[in-house]
C-alpha cells in the first residue's frame, strides 16, 4: 500500500522509519473517511486507536465546567490525534470533530506494538507530541481562569473606538469644562460693548448665533460619541456578568465537589468505626468452656 507508507512518511512520529519499516506498518493500517461536520470520537468514549491525518482537518477540543468550548488543536495533513487512548486504554479526554471531510489512517494498540518492535525510538516522538499537547491544554486551561473585563475590551477596540472613548472621556472631565468657559467669556466679552464695535471684536452680535450653532453642532457630535461610549459600556457590562457567573458556577462546583469529598470521608470513617467495633467485639466475646 504505497499511498499509507508515503502518508505515513509525512508523520514526523514515523519519520525515523525506513521505508521497508513504514511499508510493513502501512499493510496493518485502516483507512478511514468521515464527513465534514461528523464526529470521530466524542469525549468519553472507551478509545484503542490514534488517526494520522491524510486529508481535511479535525477539531480536537473539549467543553470545561462552564460550558465553553475550546479548541486544543487543530489536525490537518500530516498530524496524528487519539494518542493518549492508545497509549493508557483509557476513555476519550476530548471530542474530536471533523471541519472539512477527514481521509485518515487508523492505527490500533496492535499495529503501535509493531511499530515499537520496529523503531523503540519512536516512543520518545509519541511522548513530546503528547508532551506538546499538554502543554498547549494547561495554558488554555490557565487562561480560562477568571478574566479581566477590561483588558478583554481593551485588546479589541478599533480606532474609532478608542477615539470615542478618549473624546466621552474628555468631554466629562474638569479640563474640557475650563477650556469652554474660557472660550465662551472670551466669545461673549468681544461681542458685546465695549469691544463689539472694536477689529477684534463685533463677528457675533448679540444674541450670539454663530455661537450657538457652534455649541448645537458640538453637543450633536459629542452626543454620538458619547451613546458610542456607552454602547462599548453596556457590553463591557454583559462580559462582567458573564465572568461573576461563571465565577460562581465554578465556585458552586467547588463546593459540589467538596461535599463530595466530606461524605466519602464520612463514610470512609464509619465503615472503619465499624470494623473496629466488630474487631473490638470479636476479641472481647468470652471463650467457650
Amino acid at each position: 500500500m504505497p499511498s499509507h507508507a508515503d502518508a505515513l512518511a509525512e508523520v514526523p512520529l514515523f519519520s525515523l522509519l525506513d521505508a521497508h519499516e513504514r511499508a510493513i506498518l502501512a499493510e496493518q493500517v485502516d483507512t478511514v473517511q468521515v464527513s465534514k461536520g461528523e464526529l470521530v470520537f466524542s469525549y468519553g468514549e472507551p478509545g484503542d486507536s490514534m488517526y494520522v491525518v491524510c486529508s481535511g482537518v479535525v477539531e480536537i477540543f473539549f467543553k470545561n465546567d462552564t460550558g465553553d468550548r475550546i479548541v486544543l488543536e487543530t489536525a490537518r495533513c500530516g498530524d496524528f490525534f487519539g494518542e493518549i487512548s492508545l497509549l493508557d486504554g483509557g476513555p476519550r479526554t476530548a471530542s474530536a470533530l471533523v471541519v472539512e471531510d477527514l481521509e485518515a489512517l487508523m492505527i490500533d494498540r496492535g499495529d503501535l506494538d509493531e511499530l515499537l518492535k520496529l523503531q523503540p525510538h519512536s516512543a520518545l516522538d509519541m511522548l513530546a507530541a503528547t508532551g506538546k499537547r499538554l502543554r498547549e491544554s494547561s495554558r488554555l486551561l490557565r487562561h480560562t481562569a477568571s478574566r479581566n473585563v477590561n483588558k478583554e475590551h481593551e485588546d479589541n477596540r478599533t480606532r474609532v473606538m478608542r477615539v470615542a472613548d478618549w473624546i466621552s472621556d474628555f468631554s466629562g472631565s474638569l479640563p474640557f469644562l475650563f477650556i469652554h468657559l474660557g472660550v465662551f467669556f472670551v466669545w461673549i466679552v468681544l461681542n458685546v460693548a465695549p469691544l463689539v464695535h472694536t477689529e477684534i471684536g463685533g463677528f457675533d452680535p448679540f444674541p450670539f448665533g454663530l455661537l450657538t450653532m457652534a455649541v448645537s453642532l458640538e453637543a450633536i457630535f459629542l452626543s454620538v460619541f458619547v451613546l458610542l461610549s456607552q454602547n462599548r459600556q453596556a457590553e463591557r457590562e454583559r462580559v462582567r456578568n458573564d465572568i461573576e457567573f461563571d465565577i460562581n458556577l465554578k465556585a458552586e462546583l467547588q463546593i459540589h465537589q467538596m461535599h463530595e469529598k466530606v461524605d466519602q470521608l464520612h463514610e470512609d470513617l464509619l465503615d472503619r468505626l465499624a470494623r473496629l467495633d466488630r474487631k473490638f467485639g470479636v476479641s472481647q466475646a468470652p471463650k467457650p468452656t
